[in-house]
């Protein structure tokens, strides 16, 4: 069987825990994204995720478009596992397995400080789609560009609820990102907007 040609490089995020490994082919359909916060979540996803998870410092596995985000735990720096890490995806993709081969579904319940919020029921406002247009246009390009991703939750009361997911999970600069970035955005072009959270 012949390898497939395939180019991988490592990129640093603002999440110092995170590395992005971008391929130069799409390893998912660009218009879903596969993420896993453990082994046990990639089993029958992602033959991929779950072969990384055998790697005793991987703690996160983000798939999206042409790159894989991958979080690790503190035990060892990125110098020391950045090349292998590098060159498994890269063997991986050039041996032609499969990385995802199904998406997993979307978590519909997500707690907040003070309540669980179950997105299931939500009704749409009048705002969402121009939220969304906003998100699309503005953020999401940047936050892909990080290894990470974003996406509307619901709008409720002035409240802009959105999950953040792959290198932007749990990254230190977040806050900054959606206090002093996402929201200010949001604020400019829909006065209704007040504030920006992120679900945990």
């Amino acid at each position: 069987m012949s390898k497939i040609p395939v180019t991988i490089y490592a990129e640093m995020t603002p999440n110092p825990n995170t590395m992005k490994f971008v391929a130069n082919n799409y390893l998912i359909d660009p218009s879903k994204t596969a993420e896993f916060k453990n082994q046990q979540e990639t089993k029958g996803f992602s033959p991929m995720a779950d072969e990384l998870f055998n790697f005793p410092f991987v703690k996160e596995v983000y798939i999206a478009n042409n790159f894989v985000s991958i979080t690790k735990d503190d035990t060892l720096a990125w110098d020391f596992v950045t090349t292998e890490l590098r060159d498994y995806v890269r063997n991986y993709i050039a041996e032609g397995k499969q990385v995802v081969t199904k998406i997993p579904e979307e978590r519909p319940v997500a707690k907040s400080e003070d309540k669980t919020i179950d997105t299931s029921n939500y009704t749409p406002s009048e705002f969402d789609e121009a939220i969304i247009g906003l998100l699309d246009q503005y953020v999401k390009p940047a936050v892909e560009g990080d290894g990470g991703a974003i996406e509307f939750r619901n709008f409720d009361n002035g409240i802009v609820t959105v999950v953040l997911k792959g290198a932007c999970s749990g990254c230190p600069s977040s806050t900054n990102t959606l206090k002093g970035g996402i929201e200010q955005i949001l604020k400019q072009h829909i006065p209704e907007v007040k504030e920006v959270v992120a679900e945990s």
